[in-house]
């Protein structure tokens, strides 16, 4: 399958490591970004074909589908575009800036009938796969409880490029730009957040318009009750962790490794541990979560199924974001709307 790559930000690189990498027929048709000059030298550097526009990249028929790694603030344009020629998407995440203009996202696509998918990689961890196949078994027993942290570190360069922890471009900061990735991982595991109280606040490790620290107290509507803490201000930083009790066993996922611990002393270990991004260098994480994400998109269109993570279902994780930034405004709990 021919891919297009429109944004050309930290993450590119990655995507073309991880088409270049697959052995499923996937090949890098062209790229564009906001730069045409910079675009150039990208498709010299990466042996494919520059393109001059998005509308160039719709009317291109050779297109099966296109990576869109823009910053969020700069989607929608492009998506109408994209939507019109009946191009399959597949969206870096966050899919917009908040839950309205997300939700605006998924429904022109779905009225169109076009394939929507999102990068949220972590489910194509082995220890998340493992540990998702045991919840449906019931093997952890009634979920009780459910720990999720994100105790990561940016410099404060991170932040000093345009537009970076602003609401305008972003959306946020380390709620929507980093722990999403977890609130997703959570909520494909164990199912929608309910309710939530929440603080989000600025620390003085970092100058941003949002926030770099957020704590949460939630419910969730399978029943358990958790707890959230978020930071890009914890140096040097370290792999996020979710935290699941249950009535017959505990489950530790962190850094891809998976343990389980049962209440008859019976433990069980399972997947790699990989680094995730946690620390100064976002972009020191492995190719192959991505790689997956892509592969199983393109096999989602040959088969005409649901891609791993479908554009609603990225829906909860903005719901979620958005009650947050209510409930720290208000200081009361605040109902999150559920999505299907």
């Amino acid at each position: 399958m021919n891919i297009a790559l429109i944004g050309l930000g930290m993450v590119a690189a990655t995507h073309v490591t991880a088409i270049r990498s697959s052995d499923q027929g996937l090949k890098l048709h062209g790229v564009l970004g906001r730069d045409p000059a910079r675009t150039a030298t990208f498709a010299v550097e990466n042996r494919t074909r520059a393109y001059a526009s998005v509308a160039e990249i719709a009317e291109d028929s050779t297109i099966d589908f296109v990576i869109l790694a823009t910053p969020p603030d700069a989607r929608l344009e492009i998506v109408e575009t994209l939507v019109a020629a009946k191009k399959p998407i597949l969206m870096e995440k966050p899919v917009e800036r908040n839950f309205a203009a997300a939700t605006e996202i998924v429904e022109i696509c779905e009225t169109a009938s076009v394939p929507l998918g999102i990068v949220f990689q972590h489910r194509a961890r082995e220890a998340s796969v493992e540990l998702k196949s045991a919840i449906e078994a019931s093997a952890l027993g009634e979920i009780s409880t459910v720990d999720l942290r994100v105790p990561w570190w940016r410099d404060q360069n991170y932040y000093d490029a345009p537009g970076r922890g602003t609401y305008g471009r972003d959306g946020g900061g380390v709620m929507i730009s980093q722990a999403i990735h977890t609130l997703d991982l959570a909520m494909w595991l164990l199912g929608p957040v309910t309710s939530v109280q929440a603080m989000m606040r600025r620390t003085k490790l970092h100058v941003l318009e949002a926030e770099d620290w957020a704590g949460a107290l939630f419910e969730m509507q399978c029943g358990a009750i958790g707890s959230l803490i978020a930071t890009t201000a914890s140096y040097p930083g370290h792999a996020e962790t979710i935290t699941i009790q249950g009535t017959k066993a505990s489950a530790h996922l962190g850094s891809g490794v998976l343990t389980v611990r049962y209440f008859n002393g019976e433990v069980e270990v399972l997947g790699t541990a990989e680094a995730t991004g946690g620390g100064s260098n976002p972009m020191a994480f492995t190719h192959a979560w991505h790689q997956s994400v892509i592969e199983n998109f393109a096999s989602s269109l040959s088969k005409t199924q649901l891609p791993m993570a479908p554009g609603r279902s990225a829906l909860r994780s903005h719901a979620l974001i958005d009650a947050m930034e209510t409930a720290n405004r208000s200081g009361q709990r605040v109902k999150v709307p559920l999505c299907h």
